[in-house]
Protein backbone atom coordinates (compact mmCIF):
# COMPACT_ATOMS: atom_id res chain seq x y z
CA UNK A 1 0.00 0.00 0.00
CA UNK A 2 1.29 3.54 -0.94
CA UNK A 3 -0.15 6.61 1.05
CA UNK A 4 0.26 9.14 -1.86
CA UNK A 5 0.35 12.81 -1.46
CA UNK A 6 -2.80 14.97 -0.47
CA UNK A 7 -4.56 13.32 2.65
CA UNK A 8 -5.92 9.56 3.39
CA UNK A 9 -8.55 7.74 4.51
CA UNK A 10 -6.90 4.04 6.15
CA UNK A 11 -9.25 1.51 8.00
CA UNK A 12 -8.59 -1.92 8.94
CA UNK A 13 -11.77 -4.28 9.22
CA UNK A 14 -11.89 -8.36 9.96
CA UNK A 15 -15.16 -9.79 8.46
CA UNK A 16 -16.13 -13.51 9.24
CA UNK A 17 -16.22 -14.79 5.88
CA UNK A 18 -13.08 -15.99 3.48
CA UNK A 19 -11.04 -13.73 1.18
CA UNK A 20 -13.04 -14.97 -1.99
CA UNK A 21 -15.84 -14.09 -0.62
CA UNK A 22 -14.85 -10.76 0.45
CA UNK A 23 -13.15 -9.83 -2.83
CA UNK A 24 -16.51 -10.95 -4.95
CA UNK A 25 -18.16 -8.11 -2.24
CA UNK A 26 -16.06 -5.98 -3.83
CA UNK A 27 -16.25 -6.75 -7.29
CA UNK A 28 -19.66 -8.21 -8.05
CA UNK A 29 -22.48 -5.66 -9.00
CA UNK A 30 -24.91 -7.78 -7.55
CA UNK A 31 -23.56 -8.06 -4.13
CA UNK A 32 -22.13 -4.38 -4.38
CA UNK A 33 -25.53 -3.46 -5.18
CA UNK A 34 -26.54 -4.76 -1.48
CA UNK A 35 -24.01 -3.15 0.18
CA UNK A 36 -21.96 -0.26 -1.02
CA UNK A 37 -24.23 2.28 0.66
CA UNK A 38 -23.21 4.55 3.85
CA UNK A 39 -26.70 3.96 5.50
CA UNK A 40 -29.01 1.21 5.90
CA UNK A 41 -31.54 3.22 4.38
CA UNK A 42 -29.33 4.38 1.38
CA UNK A 43 -29.75 2.27 -1.71
CA UNK A 44 -27.54 1.18 -4.17
CA UNK A 45 -29.16 2.01 -7.66
CA UNK A 46 -26.36 1.42 -10.32
CA UNK A 47 -23.41 -0.88 -9.36
CA UNK A 48 -21.06 -1.56 -12.43
CA UNK A 49 -18.09 -3.55 -13.22
CA UNK A 50 -15.43 -4.30 -15.96
CA UNK A 51 -13.22 -6.23 -13.66
CA UNK A 52 -9.66 -5.91 -15.76
CA UNK A 53 -7.15 -3.58 -15.29
CA UNK A 54 -8.20 -0.15 -17.28
CA UNK A 55 -12.20 -1.16 -17.14
CA UNK A 56 -14.26 0.70 -14.77
CA UNK A 57 -15.92 0.78 -11.46
CA UNK A 58 -19.08 2.42 -11.05
CA UNK A 59 -21.18 3.35 -8.30
CA UNK A 60 -24.44 5.58 -7.75
CA UNK A 61 -25.66 5.44 -3.97
CA UNK A 62 -29.12 7.18 -3.02
CA UNK A 63 -30.38 8.41 0.33
CA UNK A 64 -33.73 8.10 1.67
CA UNK A 65 -34.50 11.73 0.28
CA UNK A 66 -33.01 10.99 -3.14
CA UNK A 67 -30.51 12.55 -3.16
CA UNK A 68 -27.41 10.73 -4.89
CA UNK A 69 -23.51 10.34 -4.89
CA UNK A 70 -21.93 9.22 -8.17
CA UNK A 71 -18.52 7.81 -8.31
CA UNK A 72 -16.58 6.25 -10.62
CA UNK A 73 -12.99 4.72 -10.98
CA UNK A 74 -11.06 2.50 -13.08
CA UNK A 75 -8.80 -0.60 -12.12
CA UNK A 76 -4.85 -0.37 -11.78
CA UNK A 77 -4.31 -3.44 -9.94
CA UNK A 78 -6.23 -6.77 -9.56
CA UNK A 79 -5.03 -9.51 -7.54
CA UNK A 80 -7.59 -12.00 -7.00
CA UNK A 81 -8.54 -12.32 -3.93
CA UNK A 82 -5.36 -10.16 -2.44
CA UNK A 83 -4.83 -7.26 -3.76
CA UNK A 84 -7.63 -4.41 -5.37
CA UNK A 85 -6.66 -0.66 -6.28
CA UNK A 86 -8.40 1.83 -8.73
CA UNK A 87 -8.29 5.70 -9.13
CA UNK A 88 -11.83 6.90 -7.58
CA UNK A 89 -13.75 10.20 -8.53
CA UNK A 90 -16.67 11.58 -7.23
CA UNK A 91 -19.17 13.31 -9.67
CA UNK A 92 -18.75 16.59 -7.42
CA UNK A 93 -15.69 16.95 -7.70
CA UNK A 94 -13.83 15.01 -10.79
CA UNK A 95 -10.66 16.92 -10.59
CA UNK A 96 -9.76 15.16 -7.17
CA UNK A 97 -9.24 11.92 -9.07
CA UNK A 98 -8.37 9.34 -5.93
CA UNK A 99 -6.67 6.28 -5.56
CA UNK A 100 -8.81 3.20 -3.30
CA UNK A 101 -6.24 0.48 -2.17
CA UNK A 102 -7.43 -2.89 -0.99
CA UNK A 103 -5.76 -5.74 0.55
CA UNK A 104 -7.62 -9.22 1.61
CA UNK A 105 -5.46 -11.04 4.40
CA UNK A 106 -7.70 -14.42 5.36
CA UNK A 107 -6.83 -16.29 8.56
CA UNK A 108 -8.78 -19.25 10.28
CA UNK A 109 -11.65 -18.45 7.44
CA UNK A 110 -11.71 -14.68 8.90
CA UNK A 111 -10.33 -11.91 6.38
CA UNK A 112 -8.85 -8.75 7.06
CA UNK A 113 -9.65 -5.85 4.87
CA UNK A 114 -7.14 -3.00 5.05
CA UNK A 115 -8.51 0.25 2.93
CA UNK A 116 -6.49 2.99 1.86
CA UNK A 117 -8.67 5.97 0.19
CA UNK A 118 -5.63 8.35 -0.73
CA UNK A 119 -5.13 11.34 -2.71
CA UNK A 120 -7.84 12.97 -1.04
CA UNK A 121 -8.00 16.94 -1.85
CA UNK A 122 -9.91 18.78 1.43
CA UNK A 123 -10.10 17.57 5.03
CA UNK A 124 -13.78 17.91 4.59
CA UNK A 125 -13.99 15.61 2.01
CA UNK A 126 -11.37 13.25 4.07
CA UNK A 127 -14.12 13.44 6.82
CA UNK A 128 -16.95 12.55 4.67
CA UNK A 129 -14.97 9.99 2.85
CA UNK A 130 -14.19 8.50 6.65
CA UNK A 131 -17.45 8.38 7.72
CA UNK A 132 -18.38 6.97 4.27
CA UNK A 133 -16.41 4.07 4.66
CA UNK A 134 -17.01 3.02 8.23
CA UNK A 135 -20.46 3.19 6.78
CA UNK A 136 -19.98 1.11 4.00
CA UNK A 137 -17.81 -1.43 5.71
CA UNK A 138 -20.51 -2.29 8.43
CA UNK A 139 -23.38 -2.83 5.14
CA UNK A 140 -20.79 -5.27 4.17
CA UNK A 141 -20.05 -7.00 7.70
CA UNK A 142 -24.39 -7.12 7.39
CA UNK A 143 -24.40 -8.85 3.90
CA UNK A 144 -21.24 -11.29 4.72
CA UNK A 145 -23.22 -12.24 7.56
CA UNK A 146 -26.46 -13.13 5.73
Amino acid sequence: MTEQSGLFVRIERTFAAPAEDVFDAWTSPEVMRRWFHCEADWETTEAEVDLRVGGEVHVVMRQPDGTEADARGEYTLIERPHRLAMTWTFNDDPSNEQLMELSFSESDGSTTVLLVNSRISTSGRRDAQDWGWHGCLDQLERVLAD
